[in-house]
């Protein structure tokens, strides 16, 4: 059966993010645990250091993964543990809240960088567009390029992508990216695993590994977020 990831970005309520983590890990984990075809969740903090500093409106990012044969039928079934989130005065109404779900194209791609004895200390998330008529050249080169890359940069350990569901759990909002990316670290310098991206990136890393061109598939219509884990994951 296909996987499925739910994106909830949120803002906790003013002096609630202790209780918000407490209901987390008790209620809010139970009820989840009795939804169809859960597997997983995992809670994260908003990272001091980013890669795209001025577009980071939430606190908090919650990951949900569902494995399901209809998610048209029981993925929406999610906004209800949800709302007794937000009924409990612990998620901020200040109009931030997404809640975005997403169809998997496959499990974790990992590199020889991931130790699997540790969990992934921070998450890369993109919400990113394909360029109009180059879908093909886009999963392309995220499947036979990009993702190397980035998955064999020091800091990064895997990625996983997915693709924009007409499933929307409530409340539901525009989402700016038809594209999910999930770049997963472990690392104990963000500072450092930055520097390096960037350098392979740019072309001008002194470890003499460096990226390839951009492509025109992919957009530049983009938002990178980087989270630190604070809770889980959490299995089903």
């Amino acid at each position: 059966m296909p996987d499925f990831a739910v994106m909830h970005f949120h803002n906790p309520a003013h002096g609630k993010a202790e209780a918000l983590g407490e209901a987390f890990a008790g209620t809010h984990l139970a009820r989840l645990r009795q939804m169809r075809g859960f597997t997983g969740v995992q809670r994260f903090a908003v990272a001091q250091t980013q890669l795209m500093p001025g577009a980071q409106p939430w606190a908090n990012l919650t990951t949900y993964e569902f494995t399901l044969d209809q998610p048209e039928m029981h993925l929406p079934a999610l906004a209800s543990p949800l709302a007794d989130l937000r009924d409990a005065g612990l998620i901020a109404s200040d109009g931030t809240e997404r809640v975005y779900s997403y169809g998997l194209y496959s499990p974790w791609k990992f590199s020889t960088n991931l130790d699997p004895a540790q969990p992934f200390s921070h998450m890369m998330v993109l919400l990113a567009n394909v360029t109009a008529g180059q879908d093909a050249e886009y999963h392309q080169w995220y499947d036979d390029v990009h993702s190397v890359e980035v998955t064999n940069s020091p800091g990064y350990v895997g990625m996983k992508r997915g693709a924009l569901l007409d499933v929307p759990v409530a409340p539901v909002h525009y989402c700016p990216g038809s594209q999910l990316i999930l770049g997963a670290m472990q690392t104990d310098d963000l500072t450092a695993t930055f520097a390096e991206f960037i350098a392979r990136a740019n072309g001008k890393s002194t470890s003499g590994v460096n990226w390839g061109p951009r492509p025109q598939s992919a957009s530049v219509a983009r938002t990178v977020h980087i989270f630190a884990s604070v809770q889980g994951p959490f299995a089903g």
